[in-house]
């Protein structure tokens, strides 16, 4: 069985992968927004495609991901505080990280174990083209919005490859149940901020969190682990939280993105504060996509109360229906474990709340540290080279 596994190919792992929606590298942000209010993936995959021709078939390749963590920084830079709008017109390739091989194409025929190894040294998404009908995917091509010049693709990520290992869990001798704290998977390389802190401090390490795929913890002034910011927490999220990253504080940037909605006085406070900061282009902007009131309405209390109501923002999340998600249940909700906890238990915990990572806090619930994928996966990858 063990001699089955390494004998694995990435084209196993790829079984049941839904087919990537290309996003032209020319696109522009606004175009990027509206792919990833229609995607679950919270991640939109953008490609660069030779001219179709009699002569070339075209090729096709993926150039790197955005999603909404990158759309919010950006609308957040200064240069574009006062003009959402024209950022927006902005092509897509602004929000494209600079780091190369974060997206990698890679042949269905590849190892496990030198997939692995590529994750380890930085690749993010493993993209892999489908094998499927070609006379189909042809004739479909036209219309098909999944097909690159006729060819479809998938990608893994650290996520795919835990969770088949998961399932071969016995092949790894006592490792699985071994405590995270013995094998050394107690990372304290991680980003945290004050819940009262405003919460515009945090876009850096909002960023580097997503440069990690991990995120950031919220911690009370004793150091208790309360919450976090995670790309997770605003995968469903419309373009107003860059509002309320510019407004709020930390605290309140985590009950606006709650599934319920936003409180009205965190409404309120977000329309004073832009107004306050000479934003209401902002305001503006985000009026139409959330619902916040770009002027005070002046009518009786019956129907102030009633227009706060109907101008109340969507509960931080597309139209889409996403409430059933487990990654959008969670929302700011932190997920933890304890230095005690097995190596296949805190597995099982990330994969069922589709996390790449889960806090580590002591019996008081004070962070302690974080274990991520990618330090399991190095585990993985040392056991299995003694394997081979």
């Amino acid at each position: 069985m063990a001699v089955g596994l390494l004998d694995s190919e990435v084209a196993d792992l790829c079984l049941g992968k839904p087919p990537l929606r290309p996003l032209s590298a020319s696109a522009t942000i606004t175009d990027a927004l509206s792919a990833l209010k229609t995607d679950d993936d919270g991640f939109v995959s953008v490609w660069k495609c030779d001219q179709y021709s009699s002569e070339n078939s075209g090729e096709c390749l993926c150039v790197g991901k955005v999603c909404m963590v990158d759309v919010v920084c950006y609308l957040c830079k200064p240069e574009n505080l006062t003009s959402p709008s024209s950022a927006m017109d902005s092509p897509v390739s602004v929000l494209l990280s600079e780091v190369p091989g974060r997206v990698r194409h890679v042949e269905p025929h590849l190892s496990l174990l030198e997939a692995i190894d590529l994750i380890l040294q930085g690749a993010q998404n493993l993209v892999v083209p489908i094998k499927s009908n070609s006379r189909k995917t042809l004739q479909k091509s036209s219309i098909n919005p999944t097909s690159h010049h006729g060819r479809e693709f998938c990608w893994l990520t650290q996520e795919d490859i835990i969770r088949f290992l998961l399932c071969s869990i016995g092949l790894f001798s006592s490792i699985p149940a071994l405590s995270i704290s013995t094998l050394g998977l107690i990372s304290t390389n991680f980003s945290s901020v004050g819940s009262h802190s405003p919460a515009s401090l945090a876009m850096g390490v909002v960023s580097d969190s997503l440069a990690d795929q991990t995120a950031v913890a919220v911690l009370d002034d004793d150091g208790v682990l309360i919450g976090e910011i995670s790309p997770f927490t605003l995968a469903c999220c419309d373009e107003s939280i860059a509002a309320a990253f510019m407004t709020l504080s930390v605290g309140d940037l985590m009950a606006f993105t709650c599934c319920g909605g936003p409180p009205e006085e965190i409404v309120r406070v977000m329309k004073t504060r832009l107004k306050e900061m000479n934003l209401e282009g902002m305001l503006e902007e985000f009026s139409a996509s959330s619902g916040i009131p770009s002027t005070s309405p002046s009518s009786s209390s019956d129907d102030e109360s009633s227009s706060r109501n109907a101008s109340l923002p969507r509960p931080g999340r597309y139209g889409r229906s996403c409430s059933y998600s487990a990654k959008v249940m969670r929302r700011a909700e932190a997920i933890v474990c304890h230095q005690g906890s097995s190596l296949a238990a805190v597995m099982v915990q990330a994969i069922a709340h589709r996390v790449n990572y889960v806090w580590v806090v002591d019996e008081n619930r004070s962070l302690v540290g974080i274990v991520t994928f990618s330090n399991m996966l190095r585990v993985f990858y040392e056991h299995l080279q003694s394997m081979a």
